[in-house]
């Protein structure tokens, strides 16, 4: 019997990731990233699935990143180092540089994210910490780079100045100094944690599906897009949004005092 090392349950529109490898703090290896290439497709193909949770099993991680102890026999076999993206390796493309998923990922974090975790919340849209959870990149100490997207994301997501002093150190940082900065939406007590997502994924499930898919798309399509062109661009999930039963729906139950029924089809 092969060794399960995600597990993944659908439940109430809401899809939950959880990455079951605790005994080693839950640390990606190849097999891992294969089985979480079919889950995000299936993600993205249900429509009935509007909203994904993504964790880790045990209560030391979330997740340490890349397992590096199959990382060195690879190096062994005489296996190339991996470099920017997941192009070429097991799992691509992976969540990290999977820029089309339309679905919002909430990432559920206690314990550590380190490296590849930490890439992993960064690539998230809504994070919910414990307040145990510690964020890193130490590549930098292991002679390796963050190339799942952390040399991108984290220079995007903080002032430039704060995420060098953590790209070109690998230092720690705490669930408070994330929420400081903007990185995490919430820091909770462990116990509160799944009381804490349910309210997220709750507020996610009663918006129009294919309003949250348009949302997404655009907002992180244009971000670096001049302001005029972001106006001017087309985007695939808004033209389906514009055309479909939900766009009338809403309007028409809030006319009607009730709420809306949202199908997720377009025409």
């Amino acid at each position: 019997m092969s060794e399960t090392v995600v597990r993944y349950e659908k439940k109430d529109h809401v899809a939950y990731v959880t990455m079951d490898r605790p005994e080693v703090l839950n640390a990606m290896n190849r097999r891992m990233h294969e089985d979480l290439a079919g889950i995000w497709d299936d993600v993205e193909a249900d429509d009935d699935i509007r909203v994904v949770v993504l964790t880790g099993a045990g209560n030391r991680a979330f997740s340490v990143g890349q397992d590096l102890k199959e990382r060195a026999r690879l190096d062994e076999s005489g296996l190339p180092p991996s470099t920017f993206g997941s192009g070429g390796q097991p799992g691509h493309p992976r969540l990290t540089d999977r820029f089309t998923l339309s679905k919002p990922v909430v990432a559920r974090v206690h314990g550590y994210a380190l490296g590849g975790g930490f890439e992993l919340v960064l690539a998230c849209d809504i994070v919910i910490a414990a307040e145990d959870a510690v964020f890193a990149l130490p590549e930098v100490r292991l002679g390796l780079i963050a190339g799942a997207g952390g040399v991108f994301r984290l220079p995007r997501q903080l002032p430039q100045k704060v995420a060098m002093g953590y790209l070109l150190t690998g230092r720690r940082m705490d669930a408070a100094t994330a929420l400081r900065y903007g990185l995490v939406n919430e820091v909770v007590p462990p116990a509160e944690m799944d009381r804490c997502v349910a309210e997220w994924t709750d507020s996610l499930v009663r918006g129009a599906p294919l309003s949250i898919r348009a949302i997404k798309e655009a907002a992180l399509r244009s971000v670096d897009l001049p302001l005029e062109e972001a106006f001017t661009t087309s985007y695939f999930w808004e033209e389906r949004r514009r055309r479909s039963a939900d766009a009338i729906e809403g309007p028409r139950a809030f006319a009607e005092k009730r709420d809306p029924i949202w199908t997720g089809r377009w025409s």
